[in-house]
This record gives structure tokens, C-alpha cells and sequence, in this order.
């Protein structure tokens, strides 16, 4: 099935609920790209038990589309000083909800209980910051990227997927903060650039 082995499928097939990926993608080490930048495919996830955001994303993406779900993909753009953050959007009952692979406290998994993506997009505003100086970096958000649209071999390249990746990176976004309220943005304060730093794994791989 969609160029995935037997017993890839069948474990694809335990993470049946949101929930599940989500405790998945958690019990895996964050990918620290110790060897280089990677975009790695849901196989190489698999194999080598680490992810970062975009691999988290496409992993979990995979998972949903076993389980029957449309495969998607939101990228939330920020300003230059910052990176982006990719999560994969799932929907229950009218709801939008996501799953986020992170190595902080912030910008994590979100519950079905936004109307619409734009709403689930301005729920990470006040949380993506500059952990140095407090800077809100949100700037915009990406419509769904359906990852049907990539056919099916990307889920197992032994490649690095950059082509998607940048695809992804220069969706069209629509920006988030009205022009003349952007000097009333404030910054993060203390107690919250600490709570931010606090890191689930780090290089040593332990929790």
C-alpha cells in the first residue's frame, strides 16, 4: 500500500487516532540534525526513531491518510529572524485540530476545537517567540497542502525531500496581523521565554 511494506502498514495502522500519532511522534527523539539538514520520508522516521517539525509532519500526515484522513499539511509562516513550523491538520466533526512535532513546551499538538484553519493557525500566535528577546514572529499561515498531490513514493524516498519541502516553505500565506497593529504587538514576557526554553530531549537523547 502506497509503496509501504506490510509491516509498515500494520503499524501505521495502530496510530489510528490523532491522539495515537501524537503520542508517537512524542515518544521519538527530536531530530537534531547532527549530520547535516535532513527532510526525512515517514520510512526513515520510522527507522531511525527521530524527527524534526516538516519530517514530524509528513510522518503524521502518512498515518492519517492509512487511517483514511486527508493527508494534510499546514506551514506557518514567520518573519526572517525565526523558522517556520509545519504541523498536520486533522478534522473531527466540523473541528480543526493538529499534530505537531516540537522539542519545546510551545507550539505543540492542538485539539478539533477551532472553526476554521485561520483560527487554529492565530492559536500559536501569542507562543511563537524569540526565546532571546521575546519577539512574536507569526506572520501568516498556508491553505492545507494535500500530500496526495505528491503521489505516494515520497512517503519511503531513502531521499531527502526537499522538493516538497520548498514547495511547502513558498506557499502563498495569508498574513495575520492588520498592518496598523503591529506596533501593538508585546513581546513575550520573562516567565514566558523561560517556559519556553524548556527543551522535551536534548542531544544526549534523553528526556
Amino acid at each position: 500500500m502506497y509503496s509501504l511494506t506490510k509491516q509498515e502498514v500494520s503499524f501505521l495502522k495502530k496510530l489510528n487516532t490523532p491522539n495515537k500519532i501524537q503520542d508517537y511522534l512524542d515518544s521519538i527523539s527530536f531530530n537534531f540534525e547532527e549530520k547535516g539538514e535532513t527532510a526525512m520520508s515517514p520510512r526513515r522516521v520510522m527507522r531511525e526513531k527521530k524527527a524534526h517539525c516538516i519530517e514530524g509532519a509528513f510522518f503524521a500526515a502518512t498515518a492519517l491518510m492509512i487511517s483514511g484522513d486527508r493527508p494534510l499539511i499546514m506551514n506557518l509562516k514567520v518573519s526572517g529572524k525565526d523558522f517556520d513550523h509545519c504541523v498536520a491538520l486533522f478534522k473531527k466533526n466540523g473541528y480543526w485540530g493538529a499534530i505537531s512535532k516540537t522539542n519545546h513546551a510551545v507550539l505543540r499538538f492542538r485539539d478539533p476545537i477551532y472553526k476554521t484553519i485561520r483560527e487554529l493557525a492565530l492559536s500559536y500566535f501569542h507562543e511563537y517567540f524569540l526565546i532571546t528577546n521575546g519577539d512574536k514572529t507569526l506572520r501568516g499561515y498556508t491553505e492545507p497542502m494535500d500530500m496526495k498531490k505528491f503521489g505516494s513514493t515520497w512517503m519511503t524516498d531513502e531521499n531527502d525531500l526537499w522538493d516538497i519541502a520548498e514547495k511547502i516553505f513558498y506557499m502563498k500565506h495569508t498574513q495575520i496581523i492588520p498592518e496598523k497593529n503591529k506596533k501593538y504587538i508585546r513581546k513575550a514576557s520573562e516567565i514566558e521565554r523561560k517556559g519556553a526554553g524548556i527543551e522535551e530531549w536534548n542531544k544526549n537523547r534523553k528526556k
